[in-house]
């Protein structure tokens, strides 16, 4: 047969830090506007936008981790 991708678990928790980071980052910018949405990036405080940030870049490594898997023969 052929070569088989098994699922991996990599990739699914990696869209699922990016929705939970994108959910945090949309509810904010809905509650306080873009403004003050950008001067929570910017402060020097740990915020909510800060760590969705570094979600996104978690999100990206479980991607690419989950996305290099072994192929399997079948």
């Amino acid at each position: 047969m052929g070569k088989v991708r098994r699922k991996n678990w990599f990739t699914a928790m990696g869209v699922l830090f990016i929705v939970v980071a994108s959910i945090a980052i949309i509810r904010d910018l809905l509650i306080w506007g873009p403004e003050f949405t950008t001067d929570f990036f910017t402060s020097s405080d740990i915020t909510s936008e800060k760590i969705s940030v570094g979600m996104f870049g978690i999100a990206g490594f479980l991607i690419i981790l989950g996305l290099r898997g072994e192929n399997y023969e079948e």
